[in-house]
């Protein structure tokens, strides 16, 4: 090798010129560099750079002191608090796997998700003991299970672990030594998909990936140093999207929250300073409908970031003169979430507050970090024409995305065939190479062998004043083999809209075929993290 390239004599890795990649090294730095900024706010309890770096050591010091290490698992069941975000690296420094657990799911899950994952140990806030010692119940084997007691939790819970979590911290070192992984493609986290239709899977993350979408979120979303972030995103998601390890790149605040409400986001803004949040648009839909009483004055810029579903352009449009600059992203579990980006030109500028939501309202371009981005015919793997009009299945490729699915080999070869990730995800690519998703391939509607984007009918109907949240699926239908059925949550109004004047709003800015010929009336259900819970309203829409 070295007598066809002369860059390979002698030049190899050493100690002194390679170092595995992995977001541990974000806390070491900040904490020696900016000991005495602030790190973490919760209610009364605030703790510095310094502060958090040594209470994390302790957490790794005491898994360690209790025999976990490399290749085990340690699950927490806990909202956004101080304790959810030190696991993000005590867990890891241990050399163990961090399984951050959503705390909406039922005993059920919960036990599948810690016998899957191989937990041997369970971190658990006293607010969710009721489903936890359900869950503990379902396990065939012990685990170490240490309570998380916040002050600021409703009710006290019933203490499941022999421990509480200060005292465990205890344990531990505020110098343990830590080293980094042998290997930056060392496990350092698992999440489970959201587990909509069937059982959930488990998605692996390595540090390498962990690394690089945390300062993907910096380059993406133009972050300075020192922001002040308030946890609306749950830190289970995703590993909130990997903001824990951003925020401890960027020496950053975290603004705590155990409930998403839009007087807790007012608050913090008003009280804390808070210039970032991100959040499903159910949470933009907070800000926007929040009442009088929940409002307060704030005078500066506040950046927000949006996923899940494609956030409707009323809304977008609304929180742009509400003083909220709006930055839409795009991923899914199994690409460290966002890992596209609607990337803004200055020339967008100019255009007037609809037609710049229009353009928001698109997924956009690949992350910095991100390798490859291209929309596909799946089985031809033929990439499709950037006009705008043809549908293809959106596909990732590069560092960002995972390692697999834990335990699932089948379902890890299905989703990289062909060298590419397959999302699942239906969108088309304009011809300023930006895509928009139309749909995933599950939710498009085939009436009369025409296929309609359920986000298409549900972008019109969700530009009714009245509509608060709004969701299309299939209805079974003898003539049409399918329909688009509606179901519409209304926001508190003297006067309510008909089925009639749903079906006829939708008539006047859509194709005639492409209207629901049902509409129902009722709460949207949604997962945790804003997601529509569709499969819900196709089994109700079957009945309806």
């Amino acid at each position: 090798m070295s007598d066809r390239n002369p860059f390979e004599a002698h030049l190899d890795k050493n100690l002194g010129n390679y170092a595995p990649l992995s977001p541990l090294t974000f806390i070491e730095r900040s904490a020696t560099v900016y000991p005495r900024h602030t790190a973490i706010i919760h209610g009364d309890r605030r703790f510095t750079w310094a502060e958090t770096y040594a209470r994390c050591r302790r957490l790794a010091g005491a898994l360690a002191g209790r025999g976990i290490g490399l290749g085990d698992t340690v699950a927490v069941m806990a909202p956004n608090t101080p304790e959810m975000y030190e696991a993000h690296f005590g867990v890891p420094m241990a050399g163990a796997v961090l399984n951050a657990i959503n705390v909406r799911l039922d005993a059920d899950t919960i036990a599948l998700c810690l016998e899957h994952g191989g937990a041997k140990a369970l971190l658990t806030d006293s607010e969710f003991s009721a489903v936890i010692e359900d869950a503990l119940a379902q396990l065939d084997r012990d685990i170490l299970v240490i309570d998380i007691v916040d002050p600021l939790a409703e009710g006290g819970g019933k203490r499941l672990g022999e421990t509480d979590y200060e005292s465990f911290l205890k344990e531990g070192e505020a110098d343990f030594a830590w080293d980094l992984p042998a290997d930056e493609w060392q496990a350092i986290s698992l999440n489970y998909t959201s587990g909509t239709t069937g059982n959930p899977k488990g998605v692996v993350y390595h540090h390498r990936g962990a690394y690089l979408n945390a300062l993907g979120n910096v380059l993406s979303w133009n972050m300075s140093h020192h922001p002040v972030y308030l946890w609306t995103l749950p830190m289970f998601h995703c590993n909130g999207w990997c903001f824990p390890w951003t925020l401890a790149a960027l020496a950053g605040a975290s603004v705590c929250s155990r409930k998403v409400t839009a007087g807790a986001i007012y608050d913090a803004i008003a009280d804390h300073g808070v210039t970032h949040f991100c959040g499903a648009p159910i949470v933009l839909g907070l800000v926007v409908n929040a009442g009088d009483g929940e409002r307060r004055d704030f005078n500066h810029k506040v950046q927000v970031m949006t996923a899940a579903a494609p956030p409707p352009e009323p809304i977008l449009e609304t929180m742009q003169g509400m003083g909220f600059e709006v930055t839409h992203v795009y991923g899914l579990t199994e690409t460290y979430g966002p890992a596209v980006v609607c990337s803004w030109h200055d020339e967008w500028n100019a255009l007037s507050e609809a037609a710049q939501a229009r353009l928001k309202a698109r997924q956009g371009v690949r992350y910095h970090v991100l390798q490859g981005l291209s929309l596909m015919e799946p089985k031809t793997m033929t990439p499709v024409p950037a006009d705008g009009e043809t549908m293809g299945e959106v596909m990732f490729q590069g560092n960002i995305v995972m390692r697999g699915y834990l335990k699932n080999p089948s379902a890890t070869d299905e989703a990289f065939e062909g060298g590419w990730f397959h999302s699942g995800d239906l969108g088309v690519l304009h011809p300023d190479g930006y895509i928009e998703l139309r749909d995933r391939s599950k939710d498009i509607i085939i009436s009369g062998g025409e296929n309609i984007s359920s986000i298409e009918v549900e972008s019109a109907i969700y530009k009714h004043p009245a509509v608060l949240a709004v969701a299309v699926v299939a209805k079974p239908d003898v003539k049409w083999g399918e329909t688009p059925c509606a179901f519409v949550e209304l926001k508190d109004a003297p006067e309510s809209p008909s089925e009639e004047d749903i079906i006829g709003f939708c008539r006047d800015n859509l194709a005639h075929y492409k209207c629901p010929r049902h509409v129902i009336f009722g709460p949207v259900p949604k997962t945790s993290t804003g997601k529509i819970q569709k499969f819900k309203l196709r089994e109700q829409a079957k009945k309806a």
